[in-house]
Order: structure tokens, then sequence, then C-alpha cells
């Protein structure tokens, strides 16, 4: 599929991941679309971009509605928003989870189940999702965000499936820790077990080799941290136990504390 002319739709515009992905599919010729839920960080970005902005609330199913109708023309999307819902699962309130799956989980899910007929339709387009290692692996104190990537990843790669053969490619693109974007560069914590780092701009090339090729699935990491995440889901209990040797609790700790005020 190609990106120069094609109508992208991308969500979590505003985080770091997301802009770099804005910048880049600009650069190459995307019409975008870009959608967030606050109009003071959108607008900067669409004016620098020359795209158009849809104002929605991912945790509002009406919302994303609405959205999905007003991007109607979508040839490309990439589902990138997301919560980082991190901490122990027994502080949170009932809205809290449903927030988080509502935004993680259940608007990426609907915006591909209304977007891709027209797709279908016109046997051609690309839905790409924005994971994590975490759809692969289970950590300690990320029992809601795990659990919203493991069901993205299986609803992806199904997804996938279901659509062989009709011309719409689906994808997944999983990154690991990201230096200088999402929860690093926020909480201004350095990795658990110093482990190594991508650069976003690792993970905006891995977003366009998934569209351009039809990649069903791609994980942008270094070698050492793919090839313990594979063992890590293949044997959860050594994982446990490892993870536990590393002695990674006071990094999560502060990552988590960071991270509370966006549940």
């Amino acid at each position: 599929m190609h990106v120069a002319g094609a109508t992208v739709l991308l969500t979590g515009v505003t985080g770091g991941i997301g802009g770099a992905l804005a910048a880049e599919l600009s650069a190459r010729g995307a019409d975008l679309v870009l959608t967030g839920r606050r109009r003071e960080a959108l607008e900067p970005l669409a004016e620098r971009h020359g795209a158009r902005t849809i104002l929605a609330d991912l945790a509002d199913a009406d919302d994303v509605l609405r959205l999905a109708e007003e991007a109607s023309g979508t040839d490309i999307l990439i589902a990138n928003a997301a919560l980082p819902s991190s901490g122990d699962v027994l502080e949170y309130t009932p809205a809290q989870l449903d927030r988080a799956l509502a935004v993680n989980l259940r608007a990426p899910a609907t915006l591909a189940r209304l977007l891709a007929p027209q797709m279908v339709a016109a046997g051609r387009g690309h839905v790409c999702f924005v994971g994590s290692l975490s759809g692969m692996a289970a950590t300690k104190w990320s029992s809601v965000y795990t659990a919203t990537k493991f069901g993205l990843r299986g609803f992806a790669l199904s997804f996938r499936q279901d659509l062989h053969g009709t011309g719409v490619g689906v994808s997944i693109v999983q990154p690991g820790f990201v230096r200088g974007a999402g929860m690093f560069a926020d909480t201004g914590s350095s990795t658990p077990g110093g482990v190594r780092t991508v650069s976003p701009h690792q993970v905006v090339s891995g977003v366009l080799r998934a569209i351009q090729r039809d990649v069903a699935e791609i994980n942008v990491a270094p070698v050492e941290l793919r090839i313990l995440t594979k063992i890590a889901s293949q044997f959860p209990g050594f994982a446990e136990r490892v993870q536990r040797l590393a002695r990674t609790e006071q990094t999560m700790q502060q990552i988590v504390a960071a991270q509370r005020s966006s549940r």
C-alpha cells in the first residue's frame, strides 16, 4: 500500500511517536487526518502538516462512531493512541478500567470495523495497529495495559486473516522501550534493568514498512529484548522469576507514580 496520496487517519498524534508519524507521513505526501480530544494540541500539528483534524475522545463510544463517520474515505488507519495504564490493578476504579479498555482496545477495534468495509469495497487499504511488546509478555504492575495490548495483538492478527484476499492489509507494530517518547520521556526514569531502547524514528520506519509491504507483525526493539520477549511469552513462570531477580521495582514505582494521573 502506497502512502503518497492516501488518506491516512492517525490517532494518538499528540504523543512522541504520533508526532513523528505525522511528520513522516506528511513528508511522504499522505493526506493526513489527525484526531485527538484537545483542540489546542491538534491545531498546531494540523497547521504544520497541512492536515485535517477531527476532535474525538476515544474513551467515548459515541465519539468513536462519529469519528469513523467523519473520517469516511480513509485509505489507511494507523491506530496509535493508548493510555499508559500502569500500576496495581487493585488501585483502579471500575471507571478507570473501562477508560483504559475503551481507548486501548475498543476504539481501535471499532474504528477498524467501521472503516474497513469501504477499503474492502475499493479493493485497497491498510489497517495498522501500534501495540507494544507488552502484548507478548507480562510484567508486574501492568495488568491493565498488558491486557489491552495482548487483546490488540490477537485482534490484529485474526482480523488480518479475515481480510485476506480483499486487497486490505492488517498489521501490528510492537515497540519495546522508546527513548525520547512515551513513558521514559514523560517520567524521566531509566529503563528497567538498563535495557536498550529504540528511537521514535525506528518505530515510524516499522509502521511504514508494515503498511508498504503488508507485514503481519513487526517488533521494534533491540535483538536481545526481542529474544527475551519471545522466551517470556513461552515460559511466563520462568520470566516472572527472572524479572524478580532483576530488581526493577524502584524504576517501575517511579513510572507508575508519574503515570497515575493519566488513568
